[in-house]
């Protein structure tokens, strides 16, 4: 059982990753692997692509292109796959980005001035100090040209409610549960990637039509 054990190499592919500009795409930027340390050390030094000027700044490793490797370099291996069928590679001089505190904090102060600004246009086109004057003389009976009993929970509640809507405290989350920005974010970076994945099928097939024309 042990030999068996030996002799199998489980090769899971990233959602996404990133290398230098004219650098050589080994299976250990790829891709992760559970097999004997020794073996698992070798494997991920297999290249796959060497990253060329023409390539851009997304290419496609494809889940056949690591299987042929490995079968190349271990012929006798058992190959056992898991996750994604292929990975998005970036190839980015800066490598993995970090978030700049400048354009973090300048990015903070537009939000938040440009969401100041949309409230008061809003309150101004409802008139909304008019309908709550007139909500509160309603309820209490008396006319005030400030009414702070209404006023001043409403804006707690507004405060309140992005609180509750973006489902965070600076870095700590209120639930486990994504917020709608969150989830709207995630559901384009899938489209995004979707659609660079289909295209480069796309320039696959075609490169390989060309060649069997040809």
């Amino acid at each position: 059982m042990e030999h068996q054990d030996s002799n199998v190499v489980y090769v899971r592919m990233r959602r996404r990753a990133v290398v230098a500009p004219l650098s050589k795409i080994t299976l250990g930027n790829v891709a992760r692997l559970v097999a004997d340390d020794e073996l698992a050390s070798r494997l991920k030094k297999l290249p796959l692509h060497q990253v060329t000027s023409n390539d851009g700044n997304l290419l496609l490793i494809d889940m056949l292109q690591a299987v042929k490797a490995i079968r190349e370099c271990e012929p006798g291996l058992v190959i056992e796959t898991f996750g994604e069928p292929h990975v998005l590679v970036e190839i980015s001089p800066f490598g993995i980005h970090k978030p700049r505190r400048f354009v973090l904090v300048m990015a903070w102060l537009l939000l938040f001035f440009g969401s100041g600004m949309a409230m008061m246009n809003f309150h101004a086109d409802v008139n909304m100090p008019e309908v709550q004057r007139r909500i509160t003389e309603l309820i209490t009976g008396q006319t005030g040209s400030h009414p702070w009993l209404f006023q001043i929970p409403y804006s707690i509640g507004i405060g309140l409610g992005m609180l509750l809507f973006f489902n965070r405290i600076l870095r700590k989350r209120l639930t486990d549960e994504p917020n709608p920005l969150e989830v709207e974010m995630f559901m384009y970076q899938e489209n995004v990637n979707h659609y660079v994945i289909t295209e480069e099928y796309r320039k696959k097939h075609e490169e390989l039509s060309g060649e069997e024309s040809g």
